[in-house]
Formats: C-alpha cells, structure tokens, sequence
C-alpha cells in the first residue's frame, strides 16, 4: 500500500482531553481517526500529537491532510 486509505469523507469533530494521541495514517484502523495497529506491515505509521487544550478538534479522516491530524480541507478536492 502507497497510497493511505480514504476513511471518511469529512472530518470527526470531537473534544478532546488534554493527553497523548496517535492518529491513523493509512486508513485501515477501525477506530478512526486513531490508530489501532493495522498499519503493521506497511510503510505508515501512526502520528503522535499531544493536546495541551481540552477543546474540539477536527481530525482528518480522508488522510491527505498537510496539516495531520487535522484537517484542512483536502476531502473537498478528492
């Protein structure tokens, strides 16, 4: 796999606590937007970011975000 895995087309919105995350960029987890591990045996792997302000967070799902986790709009384009 090269390419990651379109998981959503839109953003999930949720608020999120102040902790550590790791965000899905291959698009296979089954608990979107995190990761799960079903990246092993690819070349992705998950992306760690920590949040230091509980407050919503919009996080991309379609995975051709350059702003990761956080969407920016790209699912518009695909």
């Amino acid at each position: 796999m090269t390419e990651p895995k379109q998981a959503g087309d839109k953003p999930v919105v949720m608020v999120l606590k102040s902790d550590t995350y790791f965000w899905c960029s291959c698009g296979e987890s089954r608990n979107q937007p995190f990761c799960d591990g079903s990246h092993k045996g690819t070349d992705f792997q998950p992306v760690k970011f920590e949040i230091t302000d509980e407050k919503q967070y919009a996080l991309c799902t379609c995975k051709r975000t350059a702003n990761k986790p956080y969407c920016d709009g790209a699912h518009k384009r695909i």
